[in-house]
């Protein structure tokens, strides 16, 4: 993604149109003093497209029209102004970004998202043009063009392979610590062998953590990505899973909004078919969602919180697929697949992207954003998208109340770290080498003062002209490197880059929540960042000196150029090095808003029923015993097994509460409530 600008609300900019073009809307009943921001850049936009964002004071007649259902696709808004404008630009179609899904449409409205629309209209019109008409439109709040987002990597470029007699060869890490794949493993448990320069323990310490936890299958990581290859062998045990869902059906079985979501969407094709096989497609979702998650079952690798080998213990993976092939994602398809891992139950976003970091070379691209204002104000839908993850996945009394946003840094070797990453509300993970040290391309420096930074192991060939100083994870076959037989068809390979170091990240955290989830206790989103954020070994000593690297040693050999880094340049503007041990450690004390999880207030429709699994708040062993409801008239409840059954029997609020097998009682609230016409609650 490159730079974007915003044209400002400004009287002046009245001055691009021509005398016929103000009066026309004068003639039309547009008011000309009231024009809303543009953001982004026509010339690096879908053509044909934009974004707009209402006003709350058309939502009514918005609903009207009848925008809000269950296809949401329609020609027009019903608004004249606004129908006028599209008229001209030969509009064909008007829908709701984030499609009605009755569980969560309450809050989707709290938080204004309700009112973005998508309007495709003619590609042969003046985007510009059509922009700026739109501004002029009391209605309207915000416009934005659809900006395209390329990756910052090359497609072309493949994974360097682990061959299959290699992989044969090595035992998977099991119970144990010193075997020939935890040396390969350098960045989850560094014994200092993997290359010549590695140093023993510049890793995330998983080895002493696992003996508490190894994973929970109700921790939810969305992989925002390519596609992730659900089919692995080391991963398609601890795919996340839609179980009302047929894989790539055409039919919205759950009605969430998305069709055949059965491990994920796929937001460039508009499907539920995740690819991972298309010209193009590099591995890139495979290879993160390995380090975060692979199974512990004797085949392969490992992942970070990947579970202990038996059924039901590693954390699960969603695919939220924003790449596919050669092509580009848009803005539009990454606030999508965010907003639908919120409300598809991930706590963790696992974004292995940005846009160029605002310091880059000149010469290696166009500079980004460089302040939070600039990068809040020119990718409007993308940040809103993001805060409603933050603050709206999880569950108010599950293990987290919000969710964690994890961005690579960027690999631009610039004095400053990329946007959405940069932005103080996530965390911004930094890469490091088999030694401790940056990886020569990581990007560094925060605006917000580098508190938002972590380092991660991430690799980094070009230093040790080796490739075991890479990261080595899952692949699909064909995004290997080379014609052998046996290294095309290992399943495993080696990449380089913060788009590593952040699932190591995002790893580390879900193992964090998956022991929460075990001891039983609860944290709001900012305070779990805090604690991720406090939960490091200082770099501060490694930083000296200078470091040498061979640029682009991968593809040149010994042709690279020599050149050095700076370290001194990189010291508290890198971030510490995450720890998993101290994680843990830290889960296991009082700080950090920790508080004990509680029975939630129950929200139920009339007639309907909702249960409450109380194994998820009551410790192992302990059972509820009786429950109390002040006024059984409105709710009539039932308790089986641990498993607490409420059904609304007339509308109205009354107090409840259940004892447990220790003795302790917990009060909670059943509300029941008649459903709306639209049909949420």
């Amino acid at each position: 993604m490159k730079k974007k600008y915003i044209f400002a609300a400004l009287v002046s900019a009245m001055g691009l149109f021509s005398c016929s073009d103000s009066e026309t809307f004068l003639e039309s009943g547009v008011q000309e003093n009231i024009v809303a921001p543009i953001s982004g850049l026509a010339d690096e936009a879908v053509e044909g497209e934009l974004l707009i964002k209402f006003k709350p004071e058309v939502e009514e007649v918005l609903e009207k029209a009848q925008i809000l259902s269950r296809s949401g696709v329609q020609t027009r808004s019903s608004i004249p102004s606004v129908d006028e404008i599209l008229d001209i630009a030969g509009a064909y179609t008007f829908e709701r970004v984030f499609p009605v899904d009755k569980r969560h449409e309450e809050r989707t409205r709290k938080n204004g998202l309700h009112l973005w629309y998508v309007v495709k209209f003619d590609k042969d019109m003046d985007l510009n043009k059509v922009a700026l008409d739109m501004s002029k439109l009391s209605e309207v709040a915000t416009v934005e063009y659809n900006q395209v987002i390329k990756r910052g990597y090359d497609t072309t470029k493949k994974a360097k392979g682990l061959n299959r007699a290699t992989r044969e060869a090595i035992q998977t890490l099991g119970s144990q610590t010193q075997t020939e794949n935890m040396k390969l493993q350098w960045g989850i448990g560094n014994d200092g062998s993997v290359v010549t320069g590695a140093v023993t323990g510049y890793d995330v310490n998983c080895v002493p953590a696992w003996e508490k936890c190894q994973g929970d299958p109700s921790i939810i990581v969305a992989v925002v990505d390519e596609g992730v290859m659900y089919n692995h062998e080391d991963l398609a045990n601890n795919m996340w899973i839609n179980p009302a869902e047929t894989f790539g059906s055409d039919e919205d079985a759950d009605g969430n909004g998305y069709a055949g979501d059965k491990y994920g969407y796929n937001f460039v094709a508009g499907n539920g078919h995740i690819s991972y096989t298309q010209t193009g497609d590099t591995g890139h979702a495979t290879h993160v969602a390995g380090v975060i998650a692979a199974d512990n079952n004797g085949i392969g690798i490992r992942g970070i919180a990947g579970g202990d080998g038996t059924p039901k213990t590693g954390v699960k993976i969603m695919s939220c697929q924003i790449f596919s092939g050669e092509g580009a994602s848009s803005v539009l398809n990454q606030a999508k697949a965010i907003k639908y891992a919120a409300d598809n139950g991930a706590v963790i976003l696992q974004c292995s992207w940005s846009a160029a970091s605002g310091r880059i070379n000149p010469l290696m691209g166009t500079p980004g954003f460089t302040s939070d204002e600039e990068w809040s104000n020119s990718v409007v839908l993308q940040k809103e998208a993001l805060e409603y993850f933050i603050h709206n996945a999880g569950d108010p009394n599950g293990v987290i109340d919000g969710g964690i946003a994890i961005f690579a840094a960027g690999n631009e070797y610039a004095p400053m770290v990329s946007y959405p990453g940069a932005y103080g509300d996530f965390i911004c993970v930094t890469a490091l080498d088999p030694a401790g040290k940056p990886s020569c391309y990581t990007n560094y420096v925060s605006p917000s003062g580098s508190k938002n930074l972590i380092a991660a192991p991430g690799g980094d060939a070009n230093a040790f002209k080796d490739e075991k100083a890479s990261i080595l994870s899952t692949m699909p076959n064909s995004a290997i490197e080379g014609s052998d037989l046996t290294a095309s068809q290992s399943g495993y390979g080696y990449m380089d880059g913060t788009s590593m170091a952040c699932p190591h990240v995002s790893g580390v955290a879900a193992l964090g929540l998956s022991y929460a989830a075990k001891l039983r206790k609860h944290y709001r989103a900012s305070d779990f960042k805090d604690l991720l954020l406090a939960s490091v070994r200082d770099l501060s000593g490694n930083l000296s000196d200078e470091k040498s690297y061979w640029e682009n040693w991968g593809s040149v050999g010994e042709a690279a150029p020599h050149l050095r880094m700076n370290l001194p340049a990189y010291r508290g503007n890198i971030g510490g090095l995450i720890d998993a041990q101290a994680v843990l450690a830290n889960i296991d004390g009082s700080n950090f808003g920790a508080q004990p999880m509680r029975v939630p207030n129950v929200y139920v429709a009339l007639d309907a029923t909702e249960t409450v699994n109380l194994n998820r708040i009551y410790a192992d062993n302990v059972t509820a015993t009786e429950f109390n409801v002040v006024d059984s008239s409105i709710a009539a409840v039932s308790l089986d097994n641990n498993q607490l059954k409420v059904k609304g029997t007339k509308v109205g609020t009354t107090k409840a509460s259940v004892t447990n097998s220790d003795g302790k009682t917990q009060e909670f609230v059943i509300t029941v409530r008649k459903a709306t016409g639209n049909g949420w609650m």
